[in-house]
């Protein structure tokens, strides 16, 4: 299994964009942040968040809320949030926000789907205004834990994750495009061309386990 990290801080005060990794037993867990705000707050909130959510191995979804326990232990700061785990059989991921996963295996799927004001009335078949893509509607501290999104899949795809510094500066056709490459992830975060904080991660396979330290560039 490869996989690399790319990120970058675009033309904000702060990277509040952090991912963690660790390996439990068999599964990888791999979780990735971006935090609400440009300040200090919100930089250590997506930390403290990646760091809980990659301690818990038994599921992605106790992971988010290890992450909610840490967060609620801090004064302020809040974040969304994306945890992966990698099993030998495929990849079980839980998210609150507007982080993303997808799979691509000569096809993108995107398996995560936004809380934003946007996306609700989308599902709903009402165009609304495009700013309203950046407004989520469910954050780590908030988050009830009935709305945190979960999906499993079994496939021998390409797993990733971004922050929506990437994905809002991409079309789907755009990241498919990128996603094979051999260094993806920082062809996707160029690609992005970022004014934002831009995080991508990019897993090749799943049929065996190769681990490295991250560190958001």
């Amino acid at each position: 299994m490869d996989w690399h990290l790319a990120g970058t801080q675009g033309n904000r005060r702060f990277n509040a964009d952090a991912a963690a990794s660790s390996t439990l037993g068999d599964t990888v867990v791999l979780a990735l942040a971006d935090g609400i705000g440009d300040t200090p707050e919100a930089a250590l909130a997506a930390r403290t968040a990646t760091a809980a959510a990659t301690k818990v191995g038994w599921s992605p979804l106790e992971g988010v809320l290890a992450a909610q326990r840490a967060l609620r232990s801090l004064p302020t700061g809040d974040c969304v949030l994306v945890v992966a785990h990698v099993t030998p059989t495929g990849y079980r991921v839980a998210w609150v926000g507007d982080t993303r996963a997808y799979t691509w295996d000569g096809r993108l799927t995107q398996l995560t789907t936004d809380h934003t004001v946007a996306q609700y009335f989308l599902t709903r078949g009402v165009t609304v205004a495009a700013h309203l893509a950046n407004v989520v509607t469910a954050s780590v501290r908030t988050v009830e834990r009935e709305a945190i999104g979960t999906v499993d899949t079994y496939q021998a795809a390409t797993l990733l994750l971004t922050t929506d510094g990437v994905h809002k500066g991409l079309s789907a056709d755009r990241i498919a495009a990128l996603a094979g490459g051999e260094d993806a992830a920082a062809a996707l975060v160029a690609a992005s061309a970022a004014t934002d904080n831009a995080t991508a991660i990019v897993l090749h396979g799943h049929t065996s386990v190769v681990t490295q330290a991250l560190a958001v560039a």
